[in-house]
């Protein structure tokens, strides 16, 4: 039987009628130029928080923390969270939200965090402004301290990052990630999840980076990224677009034991990390 004394009590954080009254109250509506699209269903935050390893003295970094909502259920697993935010107006949003949580609130652009400075063993965990998706994500994997990133990312996006040489969506962003370790699909997100609804539907995406393999040499990146910016060009005029002599690249070619016609697409890593030191970018 329902106590009658009982005190109502607060709808979660992450309710549809919780996130408009915030905006109401704090006076904000969400910016699309920041992707700010702010989760409310509260099975895929704890999902995000179970599949991005948030536990007890676990250090996480978020970018975009938004209203707060992905940020409390990471914390009060007890993850020790540092949140990027660029929006000050969220600044008495955020106060609220977390209060008592021990959230470390860095307030900038994302694009300019150190991520040098993290504490060795930091996980990713974030609902990434759609907009800087790759830039982001090349920066987590470059940066040794982080462990991996399980990121609320576009569904196409999600598709290329986990695609293999062969496939559709294979492009550099596929290489980047093939190259610093390994990427799992968790599951999709409709656009009811979010409010306001973006345009697209998303998928939560977990990459966890090999810190014990050698980090690819930046030559080797700038000769990938050259090798498959047309992907559907083949590798030989990618390489000439890119500056390569044409006799050059037939030699790299054959000793790589590929076809003058080969689709830069369709070339796995090793046989492209062949060809580039055949053209003397690495050794």
């Amino acid at each position: 039987m329902t106590d009658p004394t009982a005190l109502p009590t607060d709808p979660p954080l992450y309710s549809p009628a919780r996130v408009r009254e915030l905006l109401a109250r704090h006076g904000l509506k969400p910016t699309k130029s920041l992707g700010q699209n702010f989760l409310i269903d509260g099975n895929i935050l704890r999902a995000i928080a179970e599949a991005g390893g948030a536990a007890p003295g676990v250090p996480v970094l978020e970018v975009g923390p938004g209203l707060g909502v992905l940020t409390r259920e990471v914390a009060e697993r007890g993850a020790q969270v540092t949140a990027l935010e660029k929006d000050e107006r969220l600044r008495p949003v955020l106060a609220e939200t977390l209060a008592g949580l021990g959230v470390q609130v860095v307030w900038g652009d994302a694009l300019d965090f150190d991520y040098g400075s993290l504490p060795p063993g930091t996980r990713v965990i974030a609902n990434l402004p759609y907009y800087i998706t790759g830039v982001l994500l090349s920066r987590f994997m470059a940066a040794p301290a982080i462990l991996s990133a399980t990121v609320l990312v576009q569904k196409e996006v999600g598709q290329r990052l986990a695609a293999h040489p062969g496939e559709d969506n294979y492009g550099f962003l596929s290489a980047l990630a093939a190259l610093h370790g390994t990427v799992r699909h968790v599951r999709d997100v409709p656009k009811g999840a979010f409010f306001p609804a973006p345009d697209v539907t998303s998928s939560v995406i977990r990459l966890d980076f090999d810190r014990e393999r050698p980090a690819p040499p930046p030559a080797f990146l700038t000769f990938v990224e050259a090798a498959l910016h047309h992907r559907r060009k083949t590798l030989r005029n990618n390489l000439r677009l890119a500056g390569y002599a044409a006799p050059a690249i037939d030699v790299a070619l054959e000793a790589a034991g590929l076809r003058p016609d080969v689709r830069a697409e369709d070339v796995p890593l090793d046989t492209l990390r062949a060809a580039a030191t055949a053209l003397g970018v690495i050794r």
